[in-house]
């Protein structure tokens, strides 16, 4: 069983799909989206902004990034005390 991304890894991969969904429907290359969007806020390569773009289709990736409760939530019902 392999393991599961992170939320960093989560987080850029929906930042990065956002991007290029964005550009794309504007008719936009994929090379151009990468060279002016992408890269120059990640400072990922073509072939990395290529896998993220795919990342939501692999098994065991979950694009909820608040999957887990938090610790401050514990601390919310101990207020209200």
């Amino acid at each position: 069983m392999g393991r599961k991304p992170g939320k960093s890894y989560q987080k850029r991969v929906t930042d990065i799909n956002r991007i290029y969904d964005r550009y794309a429907k504007r008719g936009i290359p994929n090379r151009e989206i990468w060279r002016r969007y992408i890269y120059p806020v990640y400072g990922i390569c073509e072939r990395t902004f290529y896998n993220l773009l795919k990342a939501p289709t692999k098994p065991g990736f979950t694009e909820s990034v608040h999957e887990y409760p938090s610790l401050f939530d514990m601390l919310k019902d101990s207020d209200d005390e």
